[in-house]
């Protein structure tokens, strides 16, 4: 059966309704679901459809879902912005210089404080290429801030892993405005 998506008619959006919905086979007559029909053929990525800000998807099942990712031939240290509105994973492939410290943020011009609501979590993962002098992870910052990460195992890494890429994954949850516990993971080597 037809889905209708997107359909702006007279400031009225007709969204991902399913034709038996529409009680197509009901008895939506044939008139009917041909206005669909060139509706939708017509329909353009401009429409003047607003998409969904934060929509809520019920008992999804996904295969394989795609996560954006940002690969980098830099080096790690210092101070590394990780921003979570355009990025899931971040990855450094050129040698680690020295430890270094993630500022997970929304973007550059947007707090991660401003991007979730209280409750909301998101995971990022970081990885770093290490030659035979490993560095590691060594503070998680958010917006700038300080923040105490609860390590898998109860322990902080103590050291990165020699040529290898190690792996690092946060858990952020958002408790109240500017406040998060943080769940810490890695290094992970992969060799």
């Amino acid at each position: 059966m037809t889905k209708a998506r997107d359909i702006a008619n007279a400031g009225t959006a007709l969204t991902s309704v399913d034709a038996t919905e529409l009680g197509y086979v009901n008895g939506v007559t044939s008139a009917i679901q041909t206005q669909i029909d060139a509706k939708l053929a017509t329909s353009t990525a401009s429409s003047t459809y607003a998409p969904l800000s934060s929509p809520t998807i019920t008992t999804p099942v996904l295969i394989a879902p795609e996560e954006r990712m940002t690969v980098s031939a830099t080096a790690a240290t210092g101070t590394i912005n990780f921003d979570a509105s355009t990025q899931g994973v971040l990855y450094y492939t050129s040698n680690s210089s020295a430890n270094w410290t993630l500022n997970v943020r929304g973007t550059s011009g947007a707090t991660l404080n401003s991007v979730l609501a209280i409750g909301d979590a998101i995971t990022v993962a970081f990885l770093a290429t290490n030659n035979a002098t490993p560095y590691r992870h060594t503070a998680l910052t958010i917006d700038g801030s300080a923040q105490t990460v609860k390590w898998s195992g109860g322990t902080a890494p103590a050291a990165g892993n020699a040529s290898a890429i190690d792996a690092y994954s946060f858990t952020i949850i958002k408790t109240a405005s500017a406040t998060y516990t943080v769940l810490g993971a890695g290094p992970i080597k992969y060799a």
